[in-house]
């Protein structure tokens, strides 16, 4: 458990004697040695004589559409998720060549014993906030028990394993925690954002604002128009610019995103040189929608950046808190309509490979039959689980076939609904023995969902399923989710290089139960909570792996959702206007454009040609 650099710090603790078993560092790894040393100067990825300067414009953050809120940590609201990217310092941060490591920001060294019964955190004394106030042990405390009693059911799961969190002198603060939290709990604990809470004296926590919030990071809000733009400029007393973790990386003077409803607009403006960075998320513009003349002279090129994280959790949950959605058979029966093969043809262009695992792109996804340690541990549960979890390989979906309407897909479907007791009538529709139409219904506030929901909805229609895509404001469709009042959700989930406690927010029993949770489908399985439980406690990287690939193989077979579709990659287009690191970070691509500049013999040059107007 020890760590490579910290042995020079464990004979004495910064509050007194340290006994023998307590490790102080400068850094933290759930499982094995740090990468960098105690007197590291920059990450390996980072340009310590990257240009500062000029202005990062780009498209807003995660596809949201609009914003009427700046408190990111609630469920109430359309945050601007931005904020979260560039205002609050954390007391550690991710090194993102590493996966599972962390190094001190705000806290200058880490201390725990080898029972992880606590973590101490010594912060620096020179931390400030925005408006000049210390960062105290007490904001630590006040973070951490407000987010865990009022704050997003995310954070709230997440937490729960915090038993105390204790100032003991204004620059160090010891938080208890549960037996069992797990090797990776302190890292999570450590790069969450801290606020200041004496903001909070003034402003509600638990309420939406659009009070310019107060931070400790290198930015600060500038300009605020919403729902259309947000502006982030850097602050020029930032207590932290000159710290290893930060060469090389904010370069840029600001940070703008522009909003949009409409996509295809935000094309159109990308194209008119309105912004200078845009992540492409429809296979089809990327495809297609990139002829403009500017991308046609050179000036736009388009990237494919690798991404070394797990994939995205992305497809269509399934709410099993309606009736009807609670037999298993419907549930496959409705992942049968979704053609994944005529859809990937048709509209994506051949560009992805189908999800099968809540683990994608990972070592950490369940194939083929159960062996070794993964078998153990799923023998524990033999009598709560399916005998097929034993017999047959981990679940595959069915990719489909190359006409809309896949015939062999459609008859299995129906097969799955005849068997669970819906019977089509007279009049092609779906009932059960009450006479209950089977009914469904998809919300989304996104329009360019349409081409792919609709031929599903409408394979669904033909089944003699009652479908319906909604389209819905963002406000709605979020106050729809928060409370479950839908059958169908299309959604995304990020998954942690290193899953530990956060796996319950998103499968967990009690998230299941709480409003706004991560848990679309409803999820509430004990041997699934039991699961997370071992992923959590695991004590090695090759016993987290196992452990995540029996947690994966049973959520598979749950059919939970109809899983969508993945590329181990970025599509990224950009003015060519920016300089990037030779070798880049392999484990987070947005924080990684931290580590761009801008590039001011290449913008000139675009000014110069007419290619771009002077303003970035």
């Amino acid at each position: 458990m020890k760590m490579k650099f910290s042995a020079i710090l464990t004979l004495v603790a910064l509050a007194g004697p340290a006994s023998a078993d307590v490790t102080i560092s400068h850094g933290y790894s759930a499982f094995g040695d740090l990468k960098y040393g105690p007197d590291f100067t920059h990450f390996d990825y980072a340009n310590p004589d990257a240009p500062q300067g000029g202005t990062m414009t780009q498209r807003q953050l995660y596809g949201t559409p609009t914003f009427n809120s700046m408190n990111v940590f609630i469920i109430k609201g359309e945050p601007a998720y931005e904020i979260d990217q560039h205002l609050y310092d954390s007391l550690m941060v991710r090194a993102f060549d590493e996966p599972d490591a962390l190094y001190g920001l705000i806290a200058e060294t880490i201390e725990y014993p080898d029972d992880l019964s606590y973590v101490t955190f010594n912060l620096r004394p020179e931390a400030r906030f925005h408006d000049g106030e210390p960062v105290t042990a007490e904001d630590v405390v006040f973070t951490l028990n407000t987010l865990k009693s009022e704050g997003h059911p995310y954070y709230q799961n997440l937490l729960a394993d915090v038993v105390l969190v204790e100032a003991e002198s204004d620059h160090r603060v010891r938080i208890d925690l549960a037996p069992g939290a797990g090797t990776a709990f302190p890292g999570q604990v450590a790069e969450l954002e801290v606020l200041p809470a004496h903001f909070y004296e003034t402003v509600a926590f638990d309420d939406t604002w659009m009070d310019i919030p107060v931070g400790s990071g290198p930015y600060k809000v500038d300009t605020v128009d919403a729902p259309r733009t947000i502006k982030f400029c850097k602050d020029p007393d930032y207590w932290a610019n000159d710290l290893a973790v930060n060469v090389g990386k904010n370069n840029f003077a600001c940070f703008a995103y522009e909003y949009f409803v409409d996509d295809t607009v935000g094309l159109e403006a990308f194209a008119a040189g309105e912004y200078a960075m845009r992540v492409e998320y429809r296979s089809a513009s990327w495809a297609t929608g990139y002829d403009f003349p500017a991308a046609q002279d050179g000036w736009v090129k388009q990237l494919l950046i690798p991404d070394g994280r797990p994939g995205n959790a992305q497809g269509i949950w399934i709410n099993m808190r309606r009736p009807a959605l609670q037999d298993i058979r419907v549930r496959q029966a409705i992942a049968y309509a979704f053609n994944f093969e005529w859809t990937n043809e048709t509209l994506f262009y051949s560009t992805y490979d189908r999800s099968d695992s809540f683990f994608e792109n990972t070592d950490m996804q369940a194939s083929g039959l159960p062996e070794g340690d993964e078998l153990a541990i799923l023998e524990a549960f033999r009598d709560q689980l399916p005998p097929e979890i034993f017999t047959e390989p981990a679940f595959v979906p069915y990719l489909g076939g190359p006409r809309p309407s896949d015939r062999a897909g459609m008859r299995e479907a129906s097969r799955l609904l005849d068997e669970a007791g819906w019977m089509a009538g007279d009049d092609g529709m779906r009932r059960n023995a009450d006479g209950t139409v089977l009914s469904l219904t998809i919300p989304d506030d996104s329009r360019s969902l349409e081409r792919v929901i609709v031929p599903f909805v409408e394979n669904l229609k033909s089944l003699g399923i009652d479908a319906e895509f909604e389209i819905l404001d963002p406000s709605a469709n979020t106050e729809r989710r928060q409370i479950y009042d839908f059958d169908l959700s299309f959604t995304a989930w990020q998954v942690n290089i290193t899953p530990g406690a956060g796996l319950r927010a998103f499968y967990g029993s009690e998230a299941a139960a709480a409003e706004g949770s991560n848990n679309l489908s409803g999820l509430a399985d004990p041997v699934v909570d039991a699961l997370i439980e071992t992923v959590t406690e695991s004590s090695s990287r090759e016993a987290l792996v196992t452990s995540v690939r029996a947690l994966d193989r049973v959520l598979r077979s749950k059919h939970i959702w109809v899983s969508g579709w993945t590329l181990p990659a970025h599509r990224v287009a950009v003015w060519d206007i920016f300089g990037m690191p030779d070798e880049p970070a392999p484990f987070d691509f947005n924080r990684g454009v931290d580590f761009w500049w801008f590039d001011d013999e290449k913008y000139q040059a675009m000014v110069d040609a007419g290619a771009l107007e002077d303003k970035f």
